[in-house]
């Protein structure tokens, strides 16, 4: 396994984002606009676009909302932001453990440098498909002050690069709200369904 730039040798626990991030996104919440539009997730907010769907993902134990699922232009993203130190990042060690993760599933990998920092481009057999079936999928992720968001990236936007430009946009422009509360580094920030959502009734 090796990083995409060569000769460059990180520490694990060197953040990884965008140069621009500041300005570009993954925004924090001190560096947003505070009087744009957002739809309000709690950990995260969302600039509303045209075209673009959400889907809370429910752990079913706990009914808590663990990860943000959105539908744009033919791709699909699953969004989740966790609590990091101020000063070092996580992507990198969480990299090397969702390849670990894949590979150990009989997938295969491949790390490459994308318009967000390193990524990782998996074929991930499909549990159930027909033998040799696989699905890719990519795993993106920022660090930025205090907190770490993970996305992964599957349909379109995994495979063209017109289609991954725009689902990668979308990402950038999610606003991570961290809070004050102390929290243990890779905890799950919480995050909830929008103020004024209607949740669809549980199953009888």
């Amino acid at each position: 396994m090796t990083d995409s730039t060569p000769g460059e040798t990180l520490p694990d626990d060197a953040k990884s984002a965008p140069a621009d991030r500041s300005e570009l996104g993954p925004l924090d919440e001190s560096e947003a606009n505070a009087v744009r539009p957002y739809v309000d997730l709690g950990g995260v907010k969302l600039v509303p676009r045209e075209g673009l769907q959400l889907r809370l993902e429910i752990e079913e134990g706990s009914k808590r909302v663990v990860a943000v699922g959105i539908d744009y232009a033919g791709s699909t993203l699953q969004v989740q932001p966790f609590a990091a130190p101020r000063s070092s990042g996580l992507w990198h060690e969480i990299r090397a453990q969702i390849v670990e993760q894949i590979r150990s599933q009989g997938g295969e990998t491949q790390q490459r440098d994308g318009t967000l920092g390193p990524e990782v481009v998996a074929q991930i057999p499909v549990a159930g498909g027909a033998a040799g079936a696989t699905r890719v999928a990519r795993f993106i992720g920022v660090d930025g002050p205090r907190w770490f968001l993970r996305g992964v990236v599957a349909g379109a936007g995994a495979v063209e690069p017109e289609a991954a430009a725009a689902i990668d946009e979308v990402f950038r422009s999610i606003v991570v709200v961290r809070g004050t509360t102390p929290m243990p580094p890779r905890d799950l920030i919480p995050l909830h369904v929008p103020q004024g959502a209607v949740q669809p009734p549980a199953a009888p």
